[in-house]
Protein backbone atom coordinates (compact mmCIF):
# COMPACT_ATOMS: atom_id res chain seq x y z
CA UNK A 1 0.00 0.00 0.00
CA UNK A 2 1.09 3.78 -0.98
CA UNK A 3 0.51 6.51 1.34
CA UNK A 4 0.58 9.81 0.22
CA UNK A 5 0.62 12.81 2.42
CA UNK A 6 0.93 15.63 -0.27
CA UNK A 7 -1.75 16.24 -1.98
CA UNK A 8 0.38 18.79 -4.57
CA UNK A 9 2.39 15.44 -6.00
CA UNK A 10 -0.26 12.65 -6.20
CA UNK A 11 0.91 10.14 -8.71
CA UNK A 12 -1.89 9.08 -11.94
CA UNK A 13 -4.18 6.58 -10.52
CA UNK A 14 -4.94 3.63 -12.58
CA UNK A 15 -9.16 3.66 -13.09
CA UNK A 16 -8.84 4.64 -9.67
CA UNK A 17 -11.96 3.56 -7.69
CA UNK A 18 -12.22 5.97 -4.68
CA UNK A 19 -13.88 6.60 -1.04
CA UNK A 20 -13.81 9.17 1.75
CA UNK A 21 -13.88 9.06 5.32
CA UNK A 22 -12.19 8.83 8.53
CA UNK A 23 -12.62 4.89 8.77
CA UNK A 24 -11.31 5.22 12.41
CA UNK A 25 -11.29 2.03 13.76
CA UNK A 26 -11.27 -0.28 10.66
CA UNK A 27 -13.86 -2.20 12.13
CA UNK A 28 -15.97 -4.63 10.40
CA UNK A 29 -19.08 -2.46 9.45
CA UNK A 30 -16.21 -0.34 7.51
CA UNK A 31 -15.13 -3.58 6.15
CA UNK A 32 -18.56 -3.62 3.81
CA UNK A 33 -16.95 -0.24 2.35
CA UNK A 34 -13.94 -1.50 1.38
CA UNK A 35 -14.92 -4.95 0.04
CA UNK A 36 -16.97 -3.08 -2.26
CA UNK A 37 -14.23 -0.85 -3.01
CA UNK A 38 -12.19 -3.48 -3.98
CA UNK A 39 -14.90 -5.30 -5.67
CA UNK A 40 -15.48 -2.48 -8.22
CA UNK A 41 -11.28 -1.24 -8.65
CA UNK A 42 -11.14 -5.69 -9.70
CA UNK A 43 -14.04 -5.48 -11.78
CA UNK A 44 -12.23 -2.44 -14.40
CA UNK A 45 -8.79 -3.37 -13.24
CA UNK A 46 -8.61 -0.20 -11.11
CA UNK A 47 -6.68 1.20 -8.19
CA UNK A 48 -8.33 1.46 -4.60
CA UNK A 49 -7.95 5.11 -2.92
CA UNK A 50 -8.94 6.09 0.16
CA UNK A 51 -9.43 9.37 0.87
CA UNK A 52 -8.89 10.29 4.65
CA UNK A 53 -7.73 13.20 7.24
CA UNK A 54 -5.59 14.29 9.73
CA UNK A 55 -6.51 15.93 12.52
CA UNK A 56 -9.82 14.36 12.33
CA UNK A 57 -12.34 16.95 10.80
CA UNK A 58 -14.45 17.48 14.08
CA UNK A 59 -11.08 18.76 15.13
CA UNK A 60 -11.31 21.90 12.36
CA UNK A 61 -14.94 22.06 11.85
CA UNK A 62 -17.08 21.52 15.11
CA UNK A 63 -17.57 24.49 17.42
CA UNK A 64 -16.46 23.22 21.10
CA UNK A 65 -14.58 19.68 21.07
CA UNK A 66 -15.49 17.62 24.22
CA UNK A 67 -12.30 15.07 24.21
CA UNK A 68 -12.20 13.44 20.75
CA UNK A 69 -11.31 9.46 21.67
CA UNK A 70 -10.30 7.74 18.70
CA UNK A 71 -10.34 4.13 18.40
CA UNK A 72 -7.13 4.21 15.97
CA UNK A 73 -4.41 6.62 15.80
CA UNK A 74 -3.48 7.58 12.29
CA UNK A 75 -0.44 5.24 12.37
CA UNK A 76 -2.86 2.17 13.07
CA UNK A 77 -5.15 3.19 11.04
CA UNK A 78 -2.79 2.81 7.87
CA UNK A 79 -1.52 -0.37 9.48
CA UNK A 80 -4.81 -2.17 9.46
CA UNK A 81 -5.88 -0.58 5.85
CA UNK A 82 -2.42 -2.04 4.60
CA UNK A 83 -3.65 -5.63 5.93
CA UNK A 84 -7.04 -5.24 3.84
CA UNK A 85 -4.93 -4.82 1.00
CA UNK A 86 -5.71 -0.89 0.03
CA UNK A 87 -3.67 0.36 -3.06
CA UNK A 88 -3.19 3.75 -2.15
CA UNK A 89 -4.18 6.30 0.81
CA UNK A 90 -4.15 9.93 0.38
CA UNK A 91 -4.21 11.30 4.40
CA UNK A 92 -5.20 15.12 3.59
CA UNK A 93 -4.51 17.67 5.95
CA UNK A 94 -7.87 19.25 7.05
CA UNK A 95 -7.82 22.72 7.75
CA UNK A 96 -10.05 25.53 7.70
CA UNK A 97 -9.57 26.61 4.47
CA UNK A 98 -10.05 22.88 2.93
CA UNK A 99 -13.11 22.61 4.76
CA UNK A 100 -14.47 25.77 3.52
CA UNK A 101 -13.66 25.52 -0.11
CA UNK A 102 -17.00 26.29 -2.24
CA UNK A 103 -18.74 22.65 -2.61
CA UNK A 104 -18.48 22.64 -6.38
CA UNK A 105 -14.80 24.04 -6.43
CA UNK A 106 -14.12 20.69 -3.74
CA UNK A 107 -15.52 18.72 -6.47
CA UNK A 108 -14.00 19.73 -9.25
CA UNK A 109 -10.38 21.17 -8.06
CA UNK A 110 -10.03 18.22 -5.45
CA UNK A 111 -11.78 15.26 -6.52
CA UNK A 112 -11.49 15.24 -10.47
CA UNK A 113 -8.54 17.12 -10.90
CA UNK A 114 -6.37 15.50 -8.31
CA UNK A 115 -7.71 11.71 -8.01
CA UNK A 116 -9.67 11.44 -12.12
CA UNK A 117 -11.58 9.04 -9.99
CA UNK A 118 -13.20 6.40 -12.58
CA UNK A 119 -15.69 5.77 -9.67
CA UNK A 120 -16.78 7.36 -6.34
CA UNK A 121 -18.08 5.22 -3.63
CA UNK A 122 -19.89 7.55 -0.82
CA UNK A 123 -22.15 7.42 1.30
CA UNK A 124 -25.97 9.14 0.86
CA UNK A 125 -25.10 11.32 3.93
CA UNK A 126 -21.75 12.75 2.32
CA UNK A 127 -21.12 16.39 3.17
CA UNK A 128 -18.60 19.08 1.93
CA UNK A 129 -16.95 21.87 1.23
CA UNK A 130 -18.52 25.34 2.45
CA UNK A 131 -21.25 25.43 5.21
CA UNK A 132 -21.76 21.28 4.59
CA UNK A 133 -23.46 22.54 1.61
CA UNK A 134 -22.22 19.77 -0.75
CA UNK A 135 -23.70 16.55 -0.80
CA UNK A 136 -24.29 13.21 -2.81
CA UNK A 137 -27.29 14.79 -5.09
CA UNK A 138 -24.52 17.58 -6.13
CA UNK A 139 -21.77 14.82 -6.92
CA UNK A 140 -25.01 12.69 -8.81
CA UNK A 141 -25.81 16.33 -10.95
CA UNK A 142 -21.87 16.89 -11.45
CA UNK A 143 -20.98 13.36 -12.54
CA UNK A 144 -21.90 13.19 -15.92
CA UNK A 145 -20.28 16.26 -16.66
CA UNK A 146 -16.89 14.93 -14.73
CA UNK A 147 -17.03 11.77 -16.12
CA UNK A 148 -17.19 9.26 -13.22
CA UNK A 149 -19.26 6.84 -11.81
CA UNK A 150 -20.93 6.95 -8.98
CA UNK A 151 -22.11 4.62 -6.57
CA UNK A 152 -23.60 5.34 -2.86
CA UNK A 153 -23.02 3.68 0.60
CA UNK A 154 -26.20 2.56 1.77
CA UNK A 155 -27.96 4.00 4.66
CA UNK A 156 -28.21 1.00 7.12
CA UNK A 157 -24.81 0.17 6.17
CA UNK A 158 -23.82 4.40 7.28
CA UNK A 159 -26.06 3.10 10.66
CA UNK A 160 -23.74 0.23 11.65
CA UNK A 161 -20.76 1.96 11.16
CA UNK A 162 -21.78 4.82 13.34
CA UNK A 163 -23.46 2.41 16.10
CA UNK A 164 -20.50 0.40 15.93
CA UNK A 165 -17.75 3.17 16.29
CA UNK A 166 -19.90 3.95 19.37
CA UNK A 167 -20.43 0.75 20.98
CA UNK A 168 -16.60 0.20 20.50
CA UNK A 169 -16.00 2.86 22.19
CA UNK A 170 -18.10 2.21 25.34
CA UNK A 171 -17.32 -1.22 25.33
CA UNK A 172 -13.50 -0.31 25.44
CA UNK A 173 -14.39 2.10 28.43
CA UNK A 174 -16.13 -0.14 30.69
CA UNK A 175 -13.29 -3.07 29.60
CA UNK A 176 -15.46 -5.72 27.71
CA UNK A 177 -12.88 -6.04 25.43
CA UNK A 178 -14.46 -9.48 23.97
CA UNK A 179 -17.16 -7.25 22.72
CA UNK A 180 -15.08 -4.56 21.14
CA UNK A 181 -12.81 -6.87 19.36
CA UNK A 182 -15.76 -8.40 17.74
CA UNK A 183 -17.01 -5.44 16.37
CA UNK A 184 -13.57 -4.27 15.33
CA UNK A 185 -13.01 -7.64 13.96
CA UNK A 186 -9.45 -8.07 15.62
CA UNK A 187 -7.50 -7.28 18.64
CA UNK A 188 -7.35 -4.03 20.20
CA UNK A 189 -4.27 -2.88 20.60
CA UNK A 190 -2.32 0.63 21.53
CA UNK A 191 1.23 1.77 21.31
CA UNK A 192 3.61 3.63 23.50
CA UNK A 193 6.73 4.42 24.95
CA UNK A 194 8.39 2.91 27.85
CA UNK A 195 9.34 5.81 30.55
CA UNK A 196 10.60 5.86 33.96
CA UNK A 197 8.10 5.57 36.73
CA UNK A 198 8.73 4.68 40.30
CA UNK A 199 10.03 1.17 40.20
CA UNK A 200 7.71 -0.37 42.38
CA UNK A 201 7.06 -2.77 40.81
CA UNK A 202 10.86 -3.78 40.45
CA UNK A 203 11.06 -3.96 44.26
CA UNK A 204 7.42 -5.92 44.35
CA UNK A 205 8.81 -8.19 41.80
CA UNK A 206 6.72 -7.44 39.23
CA UNK A 207 8.57 -4.87 37.19
CA UNK A 208 6.54 -3.05 34.73
CA UNK A 209 6.84 -1.02 31.92
CA UNK A 210 5.32 2.14 32.08
CA UNK A 211 3.82 3.42 28.84
CA UNK A 212 3.48 7.37 28.16
CA UNK A 213 0.71 7.43 25.03
CA UNK A 214 1.63 10.08 22.56
CA UNK A 215 -1.81 10.97 20.90
CA UNK A 216 -3.87 12.06 23.73
CA UNK A 217 -7.06 11.74 21.51
CA UNK A 218 -6.30 7.42 21.35
CA UNK A 219 -8.67 5.79 23.37
CA UNK A 220 -7.57 3.29 25.78
CA UNK A 221 -9.63 0.78 28.09
CA UNK A 222 -11.35 2.07 31.44
CA UNK A 223 -9.81 1.76 34.58
CA UNK A 224 -8.66 -2.20 35.53
CA UNK A 225 -6.57 -4.99 35.57
CA UNK A 226 -6.20 -6.90 31.73
CA UNK A 227 -4.57 -10.28 30.55
CA UNK A 228 -2.29 -8.55 27.80
CA UNK A 229 0.16 -9.72 24.96
CA UNK A 230 3.37 -7.61 24.74
CA UNK A 231 5.25 -7.06 21.96
CA UNK A 232 8.69 -4.96 22.21
CA UNK A 233 10.26 -3.36 19.60
CA UNK A 234 12.28 -5.38 17.39
CA UNK A 235 10.07 -8.34 18.62
CA UNK A 236 8.21 -10.55 16.23
CA UNK A 237 6.87 -12.86 18.58
CA UNK A 238 4.14 -11.47 20.96
CA UNK A 239 4.91 -11.95 24.86
CA UNK A 240 2.08 -13.27 27.88
CA UNK A 241 1.94 -10.34 30.29
CA UNK A 242 -0.94 -7.93 32.44
CA UNK A 243 -1.52 -4.46 32.73
CA UNK A 244 -2.42 -2.21 34.98
CA UNK A 245 -4.78 0.88 33.88
CA UNK A 246 -5.63 3.13 36.80
CA UNK A 247 -4.30 5.52 39.82
CA UNK A 248 -2.51 3.11 41.97
CA UNK A 249 -4.74 3.99 45.19
CA UNK A 250 -2.82 1.83 47.15
CA UNK A 251 0.13 3.98 47.07
CA UNK A 252 -1.94 7.01 47.03
CA UNK A 253 -1.22 7.71 43.34
CA UNK A 254 -2.39 11.08 41.94
CA UNK A 255 -1.92 10.56 38.26
CA UNK A 256 -3.44 7.79 35.83
CA UNK A 257 -0.56 5.39 34.80
CA UNK A 258 -0.70 2.11 32.16
CA UNK A 259 1.99 -0.13 33.62
CA UNK A 260 2.47 -3.85 31.83
CA UNK A 261 4.06 -6.50 33.50
CA UNK A 262 5.78 -8.74 31.00
CA UNK A 263 6.24 -12.29 32.22
CA UNK A 264 9.59 -14.00 32.14
CA UNK A 265 11.21 -10.63 30.74
CA UNK A 266 14.07 -8.75 32.07
CA UNK A 267 15.18 -6.54 29.52
CA UNK A 268 15.81 -2.64 29.52
CA UNK A 269 13.44 -0.88 26.73
CA UNK A 270 13.15 2.26 28.32
CA UNK A 271 12.70 4.96 25.22
CA UNK A 272 11.36 2.38 23.03
CA UNK A 273 8.09 1.27 21.83
CA UNK A 274 5.80 -0.86 23.22
CA UNK A 275 2.99 -2.52 21.35
CA UNK A 276 -0.18 -4.13 23.50
CA UNK A 277 -2.84 -6.63 22.60
CA UNK A 278 -5.48 -5.94 24.92
CA UNK A 279 -6.87 -9.72 25.93
CA UNK A 280 -9.20 -9.86 28.68
CA UNK A 281 -10.62 -7.50 31.54
CA UNK A 282 -9.87 -9.30 34.75
CA UNK A 283 -10.88 -7.27 37.80
CA UNK A 284 -11.49 -3.21 38.71
CA UNK A 285 -9.06 -1.54 40.41
CA UNK A 286 -8.55 -1.85 44.09
CA UNK A 287 -6.89 -0.19 47.06
CA UNK A 288 -4.96 -2.47 49.45
CA UNK A 289 -4.46 -2.57 52.98
CA UNK A 290 -0.50 -3.48 52.45
CA UNK A 291 1.98 -3.74 49.85
CA UNK A 292 1.75 -7.45 51.46
CA UNK A 293 -1.78 -8.06 50.18
CA UNK A 294 -0.93 -6.11 46.78
CA UNK A 295 1.89 -8.71 45.86
CA UNK A 296 -0.53 -11.59 46.89
CA UNK A 297 -3.23 -10.18 44.59
CA UNK A 298 -0.71 -9.52 41.81
CA UNK A 299 0.19 -12.99 41.91
CA UNK A 300 -3.43 -14.64 41.44
CA UNK A 301 -3.82 -11.80 38.46
CA UNK A 302 -0.93 -13.40 36.89
CA UNK A 303 -2.67 -17.19 37.20
CA UNK A 304 -5.94 -16.20 36.23
CA UNK A 305 -3.76 -13.73 33.56
CA UNK A 306 -2.20 -17.38 32.11
CA UNK A 307 -5.35 -19.10 31.84
CA UNK A 308 -6.46 -16.25 29.38
CA UNK A 309 -3.86 -16.55 27.45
Amino acid sequence: MKVHYDIETLPSFRNAVVTIGTFDGVHAGHRQVIDKLKTEARAINGETVIITFHPHPRKVVASTILGIRLINTLDEKLELLDQLGIDHVVVVPFTDAFANQPAEEYVKDFLINRFHPHTLIIGYDHRFGRERKGDYLLLEKMATEMGYNLKEIPKHVLDEISISSTRIREALLEGKIEVADKLLGYEFFFSGTVVHGNKLGRKLGYPTANLHIEDEEKITPGNGIYAVYALPEGYNQRLKGMMSIGFRPTVDGKNRVIEVNIFDFDEEIYDQTLKVFVKSYLRKEEKFNSLEDLVKQIGQDKIESLKVL
